[in-house]
């Protein structure tokens, strides 16, 4: 892809003109962090701050030398600093005209206007809205024949070195530790070159191929002592389901089994993290092991839990031994014994306990489902009690979810309409027209191409009438159903736009026409190609421009990961048979069953089958603690009014 098609490729949408609020650093002990270590709330935080550190270095480097050398990455995790940088950029605030970029990596092998090419990716998502010169930017070649990869990577090296060297590098980790796609195993002394790609590394990636088997095999990266020359790294990651890695790179030995560890080895290197991404950081998971903390409510809750769950016990069989030995003396000195913890913690945790009765009745209630199954499959039990107890409920259905159905699938519904045409006085003609041009379509398709408007549209049928049968199958009715449809998902690939002022007003409107006590909301931050963050994006601004009473929300979890007891503010039990039905709803997602085109977790099972083990082992989990037994549990989060603000 040249620069001029860029310019003409799928744009993201006009960034906001307001300038965001600096964000707000979480501050804690850091004694086992060998990187320094910057946290924030949210991950559109690090866009702000990330965007605010590479403006400054523009501004210096250029005033100081002339210029300034980048080093860029991509990815989801970069998106929102490239639009941070556009708005700036657009409102006069930098100027790339003196910027040289060097890009950390590219697929091998890979075709320039391929739809997954990082160039492709780096010319729509910032290069063609700046006014960078493009024979400044450098980007490795993955279209290079074979025999001259070893010459283009050594003239990739001499470019950095001819610029200066690179001022700003900024790096993702992958699951694997990877570092650019340095992977496990990777030397401290490597540079730019061909390598083979890790399998977790491939699993990663497959949502953006449309399965693991697309996946390249190979990448060509700036090596580990590439990334290491640079005068500052900053290294970013968000989503909970980094956080484990990056614990590991933050305070786990140097290892070339983990490459992201190398960087503590910097002398200038910085790990930028969202609070989920940093979960598994000593200073987050368990401050009070490292100095004094303040035991609110919250944070006694948590190291009570943590406590139990360090010693087998039940939280009522907790002993003063048992907190001294896990360095928690301080909270018990400031309660006296262990049995006030241990009731106190107890109770809160019981109280969080809701059954039928003590859910909502007679209510407006709006559940807003991302896909067109994260309902079922996330809240099927409450949506269930919800109904019973008389509740007036919309189910919102905020995207199509028409990228995760399988070609095959359309073929058997068309094949199906085509044999019921006579009996449905349909044209045949007609029927075997379309599904002429559909079957040709698929013919010439490869992986990751955008499908036919006729395609699209019979995927988004495909996908509302499983869903219309999944609410039938918890007992409500299919006038339930809302389908919104919002423009920024109708990309027809796995990467989508920006959230827009279409978007929000859509969401708005239907605000306005239900005036709901209760919002339901997907909540997690672990899915892996963004669209619950997005929405759940979306209407976070709609709420704040909602001219209606301020309704409840609750936030859910995706088929990833549920919420901790300690994080909950409301467990609703599930009996067998409730958690039975539940199950069988998620069946009525065809398209979805056996093997989903986005998994996500690098998890084999099916999504009825995490859900199943998520709910028995959330009231597994309670009744360790000593809590109620039940047979599973649903868990939600209450927003607070600070949470609610975009």
């Amino acid at each position: 892809m040249t620069p001029d098609d860029a310019r003409i490729a799928r744009p993201p949408r006009p960034p906001s003109p307001a300038r965001p609020a600096p964000p707000r650093e979480i501050e804690g002990p850091r004694d086992r962090e060998r990187i320094p270590t910057v946290v924030v709330p949210d991950h559109d935080d690090l866009a702000v701050l990330l965007a605010d550190r590479v403006v400054d270095v523009i501004a210096r480097t250029t005033a100081a030398s002339g210029r300034c050398v980048l080093g860029l990455a991509t990815g989801s995790t970069p998106l929102g600093i490239y639009r941070e940088l556009i708005r700036r950029h657009q409102a006069g605030e930098v100027d790339f005209a003196r910027v040289i970029t060097f890009n950390l990596d590219e697929y091998y092998p890979m075709a320039a206007d391929s739809p997954h090419s990082y160039r492709r990716y780096m010319w729509e998502n910032l290069f063609a809205h700046v006014n960078i010169r493009p024979e400044r930017v450098h980007i490795p070649d993955g279209s290079v024949p074979r025999e001259r990869v070893a010459e283009h990577c050594a003239a990739y090296e001499r470019a950095i070195a001819e610029a200066g060297g690179i001022d700003l590098q900024l790096l993702g980790i992958g699951k694997s530790g990877h570092i650019g796609f340095n992977e496990p195993g990777s030397s401290q002394d490597s540079r730019t070159g061909l390598v083979t790609l890790d399998t977790v590394t491939r699993k990663d990636a497959a949502a953006d191929f449309f399965g693991e088997d697309n996946v390249p095999r190979e990448a060509i990266t700036m090596g580990v002592a590439t990334i290491l020359g640079a005068r500052e790294i900053a290294l970013i990651a968000t989503g909970e389901h980094k956080a484990e890695i990056v614990a590991r790179a933050v305070e786990g030995e140097v290892s070339p089994d983990v490459a992201g560890t190398f960087l503590q080895r910097h002398d200038n290197a910085t790990a930028y993290l969202d609070l989920a991404a940093a979960a598994e950081l000593t200073r987050i998971k368990t401050p009070w092991v490292l100095s004094s903390v303040e035991w609110t409510p919250e944070l006694t809750e948590r190291a009570a839990v943590w406590l139990a769950e360090q010693t087998g016990k039940a939280l009522l069989k907790l002993t003063a031994r048992d907190y001294a030995e896990h360095h928690l003396s301080p909270l018990l000195a400031k309660h006296g014994a262990p049995g006030p913890i241990n009731g106190l913690v107890f109770n809160r945790l019981r109280d969080k306990i809701r059954g039928r009765r003590r859910l909502p009745s007679r209510k407006p209630v709006l559940v807003f489902s991302p896909h067109p199954d994260d309902d079922v499959i996330s809240m099927g039990g409450v949506l269930r009690k919800l109904w019973e107890n008389e509740n007036a409920i919309v189910v919102a259905y905020m995207t199509s979810g028409n990228i995760a159905v399988f070609d095959h699938d359309v073929r058997r519904h068309l094949d199906f309409v085509s044999r019921a045409a006579e009996t449905l006085g349909l044209d045949r003609a007609a029927v075997q027209r379309v599904r002429g041009q559909v079957e040709g379509s698929f013919e010439r398709k490869t992986p990751g191409d955008v499908d036919l408007p006729v395609v699209q549209d019979l995927k988004r049928m495909i996908r509302e009438s499983e869903a219309i049968a999944a609410l039938e199958s918890v007992g409500l009715p299919p006038t339930a159903a809302r389908f919104l449809n919002l423009p920024f998902y109708r990309t027809g690939e796995v990467r989508k736009r920006p959230i827009g002022p279409e978007d929000v007003a859509i969401v708005r409107a239907l605000l306005d026409e239900v005036h709901p006590d209760l919002v339901f909301v997907a909540g997690d931050m672990s899915d892996p190609h963004g669209t619950h963050r997005m929405c759940k994006a979306a209407v976070t601004q709609a709420l704040a421009g909602y001219d209606g009473a301020r309704p409840d929300v609750w936030l859910y979890r995706g088929a990833w990961q549920e919420w901790p007891l300690t994080e909950a503010d409301v467990l609703v039990p599930l009996s067998q048979d409730e958690l039975r039905a539940k199950v069988f709803a998620i069946f009525k997602h065809q398209s979805q069953k056996d093997t989903a085109p986005f998994p996500g977790a690098h998890d084999d099972r099916e999504f009825w089958q995490r859900v199943e083990t998520r709910n028995l082992e959330t009231a597994a989990c309670a009744d360790r603690l000593g809590l109620p037994e039940y047979f599973a549990m649903e868990a939600y989060r209450i927003v607070t009014p600070e949470e609610a603000e975009p």
